[in-house]
């Protein structure tokens, strides 16, 4: 690539710190559901399948917003994004998001779980239009050989998000961090009507934005020539986005049904309350945001020894934001502490992986088994606890690795794959269902329906291998990228 090339394609930093504030929405939204399952539980005398409708509603939303998306596409002739603009996809979807929050005042009035749900699934409508914008905006914003770290930059914010999440909406509702039982569902309605007022006010900020409305091309670098790119008519035909929708089916699911099991849990094996499993909801998400970022040193194009220092303390930086939250929250951290240890395993991986998606893929798949093993089998169930809780930090970076390896290569069908993509998130409502169906003592019950993940770990492994196959028999070699990025400190 010729030097200008280059200069163009440097990370767009003024327009990537507008586009990742919606990152931070979905994952404070996404945990927060957590915090919702319980409460619902109790107030509403539901079973543990019928709590997970939580997560259901609000997942399977993202599948029903990517087929709204599709047959609008084919009315209008033209990808929807395309004829709007990804920028204004954007403000659109935070306005349907905000619409949504307002559910929650006639559903806490009538004490109605299916009002609440509705209201879930329409925030959930809005949040797919924006992640079928979003995702490849920020894997846009500069170089494509650091597409997949600027994605895991974005998703550091996004479980910022998480992190926060549990504390502050457990906060909101409970009254106070220390509280076991919710006095009224009313007090569920005010932290989602500040909510929506949030999604308006960033909605505006994005219309008038520099954010752009169209992709560019940055995917020349990633093949040996323009011409190893083969329009074959259909995104159905790019074998990586097939099975990449699958992966990112299971890979939902196995993050989703992880935190949303683990309260049910602790409930039963240590005899945790709702409100005091919240720290541990907490450090689930934060496992995440600790892993992405980690992972999104490379989009700062640092290089040599300093590098490596900075893979080393950015993960323990991100702990330190756990940490100071719960301060804040006035809980016990000391139970926390051993968790540093748990960290070096992610630090190592990471630097194995040398930023190739399908290597950091393969490997974070294989500890994510290892993990659900040692959660399920442990006769300690506090060591069951962390362990579940480290699948986070080894689901991390999957999201950005899967999406950069499903997209690449489609050239102008890439909007529509990341919708077809966003489809698939609703993963995380359907395995979250399955395994609180299996979590009945009657089946296989609350330890052994974690076998449920351990599946999930299974197919990623597989789609690493197979999807770094397809793409160099399409041009597209993922060892020559990643020798790329070590040589030049991307």
């Amino acid at each position: 690539m010729n030097q200008s090339s280059v200069a163009s394609q440097k990370t767009k930093w003024s327009q990537f710190g507008v586009l990742i504030s919606v990152f931070f929405f979905w994952g404070f939204v996404a945990a927060s559901n957590d915090i919702l399952i319980p409460v619902f539980k109790e107030k509403l005398d539901l079973s543990q399948v019928q709590a997970q409708m939580v997560s259901f509603a609000f997942y399977v939303a993202y599948s029903v917003g990517s087929l709204i998306y599709f047959f609008v596409s084919k009315l209008l002739k033209q990808d929807l994004l395309n004829k709007i603009g990804y920028k204004n996809g954007i403000s659109i979807g935070l306005i349907i998001s905000a619409l949504g929050t307002l559910l929650f005042i006639p559903a806490a009035n009538l004490s109605s779980f299916p009002l609440f749900i509705s209201g879930l699934f329409t925030i959930g409508l809005g949040f797919s239009l924006q992640q079928t914008a979003a995702n490849p905006l920020a894997i846009n914003m500069g170089s494509a050989s650091t597409g997949s770290q600027r994605l895991s930059m974005a998703g550091g914010i996004n479980n910022f998000g998480t992190t926060i999440g549990p504390l502050i909406v457990n906060l909101a509702i409970f009254g106070s961090v220390s509280t076991v039982l919710v006095s009224s569902l009313d007090s569920v309605k005010m932290p989602y009507l500040i909510l929506g007022a949030a999604f308006l006010v960033v909605a505006a900020i994005f219309y008038f934005s520099s954010v752009p409305n169209k992709l560019v091309n940055n995917t020349e670098e990633l093949a040996d020539s323009a011409s190893a790119f083969v329009d074959r008519g259909s995104p159905f035909k790019y074998p990586q986005l097939l099975f990449g929708m699958i992966a990112i089916f299971v890979y939902v699911g196995v993050e989703v049904s992880t935190a949303a099991n683990l309260s049910e849990f602790m409930k039963q094996k240590l005899g945790t309350s709702t409100s005091g499993s919240a720290p541990y909801i907490s450090l689930f998400w934060a496992s995440l945001m600790i892993g992405r970022w980690t992972s999104s040193v490379d989009a700062f194009g640092i290089s040599g020894s300093l590098k490596k220092v900075v893979q080393f303390l950015m993960p323990y930086l991100a702990f330190g934001v756990f940490l100071f939250v719960n301060a804040i929250a006035k809980h016990d951290l000391a139970p926390f502490y051993i968790y540093s240890v748990i960290i070096l395993v992610l630090i190592i991986a990471n630097m194995l992986s040398k930023g190739d998606p399908s290597r950091q893929l393969l490997l974070f798949s294989l500890l994510g088994i290892v993990a659900l093993l040692v959660g399920i089998f442990s006769p300690n169930y506090q060591i069951s606890v962390y362990a579940f809780c480290s699948v986070g930090l080894f689901c991390s970076t999957l999201w950005p690795c899967i999406f950069t390896l499903s997209i690449s290569g489609l050239g102008k069908h890439t909007s529509e794959g990341s919708n077809f993509l966003i489809f698939m998130i609703c993963g995380g409502g359907f395995v979250s269902v399955l395994q609180g169906y299996l979590s009945d003592d009657a089946l296989l019950g609350i330890s052994l329906s974690y076998v449920v993940g351990i599946a999930c770990f299974a197919f990623l492994a597989y789609y690493a291998i197979k999807a770094k196959k397809d793409l160099k028999s399409q041009g597209i070699d993922l060892d020559e990228l990643s020798n790329q990025n070590t040589k030049s400190g991307h």
